[in-house]
């Protein structure tokens, strides 16, 4: 794979490991509450669009594994740390680092189960959908993978890590406005995604079909 390929990997799963970190804090946009992931999470959907019309399923599927891996060892790398006893200078500020950067394990499943499904989500329907539009009419296939995959993502995270401690009335807020920015932001950004898989299109001569790709999640190999 070229060094566009790596470099594109590489910003997908930065985007992963920050949002993870920033998920845990709720910020106000206007009269609405949402995560502060939102701000760099949408990113890696796009990436993520990228990676399958260009490269194929079967390549984003890899990328997909190796994000989920690198959110992993940040997270044990971060409970370490905050399991590690402090030094004295930096035990009144051990309350912090556990409230900022600390995991309860349901905001962990939920981050994670969104993440695996709304990701694979994403890449199956724009697979599909490229076979099915014979590569015709991009934009249907980046924002409709967008809108299940970030359905799905927003959904499984918000009701994992805020049922039972937010009002259902603001958790059902959080999902409808979260998922019509990152949706919004997808749409915005669709003229960006045009100039990108063109000109890896045309850099790396790729422009892979899943006609007969197996579509199996787990399957980690390239192969098939």
């Amino acid at each position: 794979m070229s060094t566009r390929y790596v470099v594109i990997a590489m910003v997908f799963v930065t985007c992963l490991v920050v949002a993870n970190i920033i998920a845990v804090k709720l910020v106000v946009l206007g009269d609405f509450v949402v995560p502060a992931a939102l701000i760099i999470f949408p990113l890696s959907y796009l990436l993520g669009d990228v990676l399958t019309e260009v490269y194929g399923y079967r390549r984003a599927r890899q990328v997909i594994w190796i994000g989920f891996g690198c959110n992993l060892l940040a997270v044990a790398a971060i409970a370490i740390g905050q399991w590690l006893p402090p030094a004295p200078p930096f035990a009144d500020a051990q309350g912090a680092y556990e409230r900022i950067l600390g995991y309860a394990p349901r905001l962990l499943l939920g981050s994670f189960a969104a993440y695996l499904v709304g990701s694979f989500a994403n890449a199956i329907v724009l697979a599909k959908l490229k076979t099915a539009t014979q590569g015709r009419w991009l934009w249907t296939r980046t924002i409709g993978s967008t809108i299940v995959g970030e359905g799905l993502d927003t959904v499984i995270f918000t009701v994992i890590a805020f049922a039972g401690t937010l009002p259902l009335m603001v958790i059902g807020n959080i999902i409808i406005t979260a998922w019509f920015i990152k949706v919004a932001y997808e749409v915005l950004a669709t003229p960006l995604t045009y100039l990108v898989v063109s000109y890896l299109k045309r850099k790396d001569g790729m422009d892979v079909y899943d006609t007969h790709a197996d579509f199996n999640p787990l399957r980690l190999s390239t192969d098939a």
